[in-house]
């Protein structure tokens, strides 16, 4: 078990989106955040108080969490200064990077001599199966994005707490770093070798009773080049009865990809659900949740309204004005 609570690492992030897995603990685990970490050129801020190493020990801060997802996951030189003064300090380091940092040497070195842990969040711990398909009890729901980081495990998220605060039967799943450390479980899904990953998805949403709903951690874009493959394999592995359609309305491009344009909300949508039907054929979209953060709540609201009238289905921002929508419409399905 990861040690809480997290002094949050943001290290030189370019931008706050590239903080999003320290934003997601502070979001949905504030109790766990004490404080965030920067360094020189960070451009990212939670709004929590800047501590160094020994005022977040001194805090009771026992790990140091690696909140950056940055393309590619790696530990640069500079950050790994700090992540060796972060275990002499007393500190366990967790990640959810790409690079692990059990293949560190220097690290490891320094963990096995200061007696501290490190915790790499993105290695499967599972044998997964290869997914057979088959129909399983219980309903599902899939967010599925414009683009990557649109929103999609914040909706899964809100709705999962809507839904228990009405007693309904309901279960986050998570799919990516941000969700098992938010959670402390599930399937780090882009490090699950290819041919598992469908099977992986339906390991971590098996047969449940009728009226529950698993709420599964949308990741990438069907249209995102560079990870349509882990979004593929939700929507077979996942079979979800109902599908939302994620999106961030005030991207110039593709996030990382420049060269690419969004795809429509309508392209989204039809796209989505005939690949979704191959697994499922009764599945159903059923809302939208867009992410209005960079918007004014009056700009906010007009965008939604104007989202409602053109797909014929509910729309809503679920992290900033509630979930309250896309619940209604799952418990019409």
């Amino acid at each position: 078990m990861i040690k809480t609570p997290y002094l949050l690492f943001l290290g030189d992030a370019p931008d706050q989106l590239a903080a999003k897995v320290a934003q997601g603990i502070k979001d949905w685990r504030p109790e766990n955040a004490v404080g965030q970490f920067r360094m020189e050129g960070c451009k990212a801020d939670l709004g929590l108080t800047d501590m160094s190493l020994q005022e977040a020990k001194a805090a009771g801060a026992k790990t140091l969490v690696i909140g950056v997802a940055n393309r590619g996951g790696m530990i640069s030189q500079a950050w790994k200064k700090v992540l060796v003064m972060a275990l002499e300090e007393g500190f366990d380091l967790a990640s959810g990077l790409h690079n692990l940092l059990r293949d560190e040497p220097d690290l490891v070195a320094v963990a096995e001599a200061t007696g501290q842990e490190l915790h790499d969040v993105r290695i499967p711990e599972v044998d997964y199966p290869i997914a057979n398909g088959k129909k399983r009890s219980g309903k599902r729901c899939l967010a599925v994005g414009t683009d990557c980081s649109v929103g999609k495990m914040y909706t899964a998220l809100a709705m999962d707490k809507e839904m228990r605060a009405r007693g309904m039967k309901s279960t986050f799943r998570a799919t990516g770093q941000t969700g098992i450390l938010i959670t402390g479980d599930g399937v780090p899904l882009d490090a699950v070798i290819a041919d598992f990953m469908a099977g992986s998805v339906e390991y971590i949403s098996p047969d449940n009773d009728d009226d529950h709903w698993d709420l599964i951690e949308g990741q990438g874009s069907l249209f995102h080049v560079s990870y349509s493959g882990v979004t593929m394999a939700l929507i077979h592995g996942g079979q979800p009865d109902a599908l939302i359609l994620s999106h961030e309305p005030t991207r110039e491009h593709m996030r990382g990809l420049p060269e690419y344009q969004q795809p429509t909300l309508e392209e989204l949508r039809d796209m989505a659900l005939m690949l979704a039907r191959v697994a499922n054929p009764a599945c159903q979209v059923v809302g939208v949740s867009v992410n209005t953060q960079h918007m004014s709540e009056e700009d906010a609201a007009a965008y939604l309204a104007k989202v409602e009238a053109d797909m014929g289905i509910p729309a809503t921002d679920p992290f900033r004005f509630g979930a309250g929508k896309l619940v209604d419409a799952l418990a019409a399905v």
